[in-house]
């Protein structure tokens, strides 16, 4: 049997039934107010079917404050609890492991859904012409936001998920305290790497309080951020700093799985971060990813488990077919029918149609039925 599709077990003690994972993405499919709608239960839930070890949800904002985009998942309210209990059962109904990944936007929220202007680390834009300048973040602010997370987290652990992944990657807002360039606080949150990184594990220590020792923690990295000043560097510091603290994993989000250390190009960043951490945390990289043998690749170079984004759109029931020699995976161009019966709605069909090459125009005679 190929390594993936054997089971893994986690610090915290919770198996999967196989090294694949589903990574978190976003969709635009829930409801306004940040309830589930079932079009995004049914996109989740076909990846579960479809023999996936480890699903997780999109990033799911933990304040209102915090939403980055509309149809976000959000887990801050308890009046979401009917909704995240119907998720979690349903994906754990087909044997899957079920992860929720903890957001805010910081910066990156928006004011047209929020209603309030965002905050950072430091008042700094990553791209002035298209993110507005946000306020430096007062520590009222800071405290609340830690708080958050980790009433979200315990409300996870109640609708009875099986995990949470700190979203630190793609520039959001733990992301943002990282930066050397976003953060430059002088008060003991910002400024050298240690002051930069005590927000982040703040928010990780209040998840791990506000959740029991069976519960899944870990966090998900970015290699680099340039525009916010996240080095290769300063990341491998950060996924040993949270490792250290007791994290159950890192993910380490790298677009493309091949990349090189700039420093040693004989060297796969996998191999870079597998090495940054202490053999007991478990790895996940994520990148490109499409076929069984990618997959088998990253393993070797030091991954516990991989995590499949747009292969897992196309082919929802991708772990189900790798189990046939030979198996090779369809690639977009997708049509909108596809798409529908691989459980997208309309609304994700189009939030895809970003993705140059992914989706093909409709047929004239489709509809919309969304």
């Amino acid at each position: 049997m190929a390594t993936f599709l054997t089971p893994f077990a986690f610090p915290s003690g919770h198996i999967v039934p196989n090294r694949m994972v589903v990574a978190a993405m976003t969709n635009q499919q829930s409801e306004p107010d940040g309830t589930l709608h079932q079009r995004e239960l049914d996109w989740l839930e076909a990846r579960a079917a479809g023999g996936f070890g480890n699903v997780t949800t999109c990033a799911a904002h933990v304040s209102p404050e915090g939403q980055g985009w509309p149809g976000e998942l959000g887990v801050f309210e308890d009046r979401h609890l009917p909704g995240l209990k119907r998720l979690a059962g349903t994906l754990k109904g087909h044997g899957a492991s079920a992860w929720v990944q903890l957001f805010h936007g910081g910066v990156r929220a928006a004011p047209d859904l929020t209603g309030s202007q965002p905050w950072s680390a430091t008042a700094y834009s990553p791209s002035p012409e298209k993110v507005p300048l946000p306020r430096e973040a007062t520590l009222q602010d800071l405290e609340r936001t830690i708080e958050a997370f980790g009433r979200a987290a315990a409300r996870c652990e109640t609708a009875g998920f099986d995990g949470v992944e700190l979203h630190g990657a793609h520039g959001y807002l733990l992301c943002q305290f990282l930066g050397q360039r976003s953060n430059t606080r002088t008060d003991g949150w910002g400024g050298d790497f240690a002051s930069r990184m005590r927000f982040p594990l703040a928010v990780y220590d209040a998840v791990r309080a506000a959740t029991s020792a069976q519960f899944t923690v870990g966090v998900r990295l970015s290699p680099t951020v340039k525009n916010l000043g996240v080095t290769l560097e300063d990341s491998q510091a950060t996924a040993r700093g949270f490792a250290e603290r007791g994290a159950d994993f890192i993910h380490i989000s790298l677009w493309d799985v091949d990349q090189r250390d700039p420093a040693h190009p004989e060297t796969p960043l996998t191999t870079v971060f597998r090495r940054a951490i202490p053999d007991r945390c478990p790895l996940i990289s994520t990148g490109g990813v499409w076929t069984p043998a990618q997959v088998e690749q990253v393993l070797q170079e030091g991954a516990d488990l991989v995590g499949m984004g747009r292969a897992a759109i196309g082919n929802p029931d991708w772990p189900l077919r790798a189990r046939t020699p030979g198996y090779i995976p369809e690639r977009p161009p997708y049509t909108p029918a596809q798409l529908r019966e691989r459980g997208l709605s309309d609304v994700f069909i189009d939030y895809m149609r970003r993705w140059d090459g992914f989706v093909t125009e409709a047929d004239s005679d489709e509809v919309d039925d969304a």
